[in-house]
């Protein structure tokens, strides 16, 4: 008989844009065909854009471990959860130099061998004409529209009773 093979399956977002100079959380999450193991791993590696080599950006074995050197040194905190199958990071600062895909991998003994999560990071520029200024001159148009219109009823009124005005008093002359 065969026997299914316990492997574990980690779960990430395919890609994901930040803002450059914001803090990012890369949620990972796995499932696993085992109970949690005191001796569960996680690894999280870094490829930037340009292929060259891998680069580690954080490890926990029973406890966190920062980095002590590298691009991401001081710039990674965790933010996961082991109970709750969530290995997730944070990475504060971003900068362009950190496009590229990280990899979130999970090995809970026995379960070893499984899914490698991808995250393809996009650092972009703040967009000059963000949603809230587009809500700025949307109202602003809407509110010059609306006394445009205010007044040019006003003008109308007005013209009106002066004409009303002058042709009582042609009728009145007129008697």
């Amino acid at each position: 008989a065969l026997w299914p093979a316990a492997a574990v399956e980690v779960h990430t977002s395919k890609e994901v844009d930040a803002v450059n100079g914001t803090n990012l959380r890369l949620k990972c999450t796995f499932s696993s065909s085992s109970p949690i193991s005191q001796h569960l791993s996680v690894t999280w590696n870094f490829q930037p854009e340009d292929l060259s080599s891998h680069e580690p950006v954080f490890y926990y074995l029973k406890e966190p471990y920062k980095l002590s050197a590298g691009r991401f040194k001081e710039r990674v905190t965790w933010d996961g959860n082991i109970e709750r199958n969530d290995v997730s990071i944070i990475i504060w600062n971003l900068q362009p130099t950190d496009n590229g895909t990280f990899t979130c991998q999970v090995k809970n003994p026995p379960d070893v061998d499984g899914t490698i999560g991808e995250v393809r990071l996009r650092v972009v520029q703040k967009v000059h004409f963000s949603e809230i200024h587009f809500l700025v001159v949307a109202i602003g148009s809407a509110c010059v529209l609306m006394i445009i219109v205010v007044s040019l009823v006003i003008i109308c009124r007005h013209r009106r009773k002066k004409a009303q005005e002058k042709r009582m008093e042609v009728a009145e002359t007129e008697l």
